[in-house]
Order: C-alpha cells, then structure tokens, then sequence
C-alpha cells in the first residue's frame, strides 16, 4: 500500500490549508491518482487495522440497493449511523439532551461522550424496533443504493448495477460501462452527496479493471475503505461477468487531510506496509445481490493496530 502512504506524504508537503463544511479544517490537495493490480494482492490497509468486515456489509447495502441504516444496524455496522443520528436529533421529535454539534464534542469532552452514547443507543434500539421510526428517520435519502440500483428520470427506473453488468458481457470493449452516483435533481435530498461519484469499468485481456472518480476524499478514515470498497466491487462484477480482475485506479478531486488526524497519519507513516491479504469469494452459483458477508473472506490479513480518529459529520 505504498500507493496510498505516497499520498500521505503528498499531501502533507504540498497541501494547502482549507476550510470546510464541518468547521474542523483540511490539508488539501486537487487532483490525484493511485493504480492497484488487484493481481498483486487485496489493497486492504496493512499499516493499520482496517475493519473489512464493515466494508462488505456496506458494499452489499449498496449493491441491495437498501438506503435505510436499520439493515447496517442489525449488521453491527455504524458507518452510517452519525448521519441517521442528526436527522433525528435535528427533528421536532427530538426531546432529549441538545446534541448539537456532537461530533466534534464526544471527542473532547468524556462526559458528553458519555451522554451522546446513550442517546445513540436509544436511537438505535428505536430503528430496529420502532418501522415507522426507521421509516421516518433512519432513511438517508436517495443516496448510493438508490442511485446505483434505481436512478429516477421521469417515470422510468434505471438500475445502473445490472445495465453495467450486462453490458460488459454482450459488449465488453464498449467505453460506456459506467455508473454514476452523482444525480443533481436528487443531491439536495440525500443525507450525505456521494463523495465517490462515477466510475467506470474496462475490460482487456479477460481482466476487469475500474476507475473510480471521488470528488471529496478523506485521506485517513475515508479512502482506505474507498481503496477495498471499489477493490472489492470489481472483484464481484467480475465474479458476475466471468472475467479475471486486472486495475482498481482511484482518481480523487479534493483530497484531504484533516486537521484533527494528522497526528494519526505521521504516526501511520512510521509504518512498514506488510504482505497483502487475499480475497476469497464463496456463494457459488449466487449472483452478487445474493451474496452475505459471509461469502467474501480474507485469508493473510496481518495488519498493524488500528489507529483511532474522530470522524467529521
């Protein structure tokens, strides 16, 4: 993964000082790319612990075309929790402690950290237990699983998934395998606006390869799951496809660091990068909507310990 700790360094030398949408700050950089030969191995993070597991269970939400955080809830996943929380607390429903800016307080202040779990935990017990609720707060809008699975143009539906998918098979060398998240009649209404936007599929030598256009990247805690996500996606597709696996090339807009991790990316870039995983994938004879996490298993993961880090909302 010296691809990745490459961009680090990058990033950290030449970046510029910005400001952002959550108030915490950024080292920023526009415009770079990383190549990964999936042949070489699985490009999970080895310089720190890197929660896979999590990665398959929200590429498999996407793929599902699900947009609603009960399904990630009863997986045990929380990536999508914070933006779910601040609908809920933001509502007229809400009546318990003020949660304003909560993010950034539960990582300075032990005691509100202490509260804002509780009222977490009272949110999540209420999606899976409470339909409506869920229905009503747990949905984040049209975001990738609707995108990617049912894009709504007038009265027709497209699902981009299973297009892309038949046209690698019927017409592979065709330069229209793509697949775009970033729906302007719909960006207004989604919890969070894709970060990863389009991409687009390739196939040479029996090999699928795939470029993923990301137009707001965070270095740390972002783009490690980016870089397995979309390694994994193309694993699947190819998996679908009868096809080998060839290029996972990341292209990013607006790359950053923020302010608040980058204690945790020096002490990342003391590391040595150790051997890459392998990716088994089971589930024969499922199609990839089928597949449980189950089915996508690491062998060889021997990463560094995990580096924690506040996540900006």
């Amino acid at each position: 993964m010296e691809q990745y700790l490459d961009l680090c360094k990058h990033v950290l030398a030449t970046g510029t000082k910005k400001e952002d949408r959550t108030g915490t700050g950024t080292m920023s950089v526009f415009g770079y790319q990383m190549r990964f030969d999936l042949n070489e191995g699985f490009p999970l993070m080895t310089t720190k612990k890197t929660a896979f597991r999590l990665i398959s269970s929200e590429l498999l939400w996407f793929l599902k075309g699900d947009t609603n955080v009960k399904t990630l809830i009863e997986d045990g996943n929380p990536i999508w929790d914070e933006w779910a929380f601040e609908k809920w607390v933001k509502s007229a429903d809400y009546a318990g402690p003020d949660m304003t800016d909560f993010g950034r307080r539960a990582t300075k202040d032990p005691e509100f950290a202490a509260l804002y779990q509780k009222e977490m935990d009272t949110f999540k017990k209420s999606v899976v237990q409470d339909e409506e609720f869920a229905a009503k707060y747990a949905d984040l809008g049209p975001v990738y699983g609707k995108q990617w699975r049912s894009w709504t143009t007038g009265t027709d539906t497209i699902d981009q998934i299973g297009n892309v998918i038949e046209s690698i098979k019927r017409n592979p060398d065709s330069r229209r395998h793509i697949v775009t998240a970033w729906n302007p009649s719909e960006v207004e209404d989604m919890a969070l606006p894709p970060c990863h936007a389009l991409f687009q599929f390739y196939v040479a030598d029996g090999k699928l390869s795939c470029q993923l256009y990301q137009r707001s990247a965070d270095i740390f805690l972002g783009v490690p799951f980016n870089i397995a996500s979309y390694a994994l996606l193309v694993h699947l597709i190819a998996k679908e496809c009868n096809l080998g696996v060839g290029e996972f090339v990341h292209t990013l807009g607006d790359a950053h660091i923020y302010s608040n991790h980058l204690s945790q990316v020096n002490e990342q870039l003391t590391r040595e990068p150790r051997k890459l995983p392998t990716l088994i994938l089971k589930g024969e004879g499922k199609s990839i909507f089928e597949m449980t996490t189950a089915d996508i298993v690491l062998e060889g993961y021997d990463p560094h310990p995990k580096i924690k880090a506040p996540i900006a909302v």
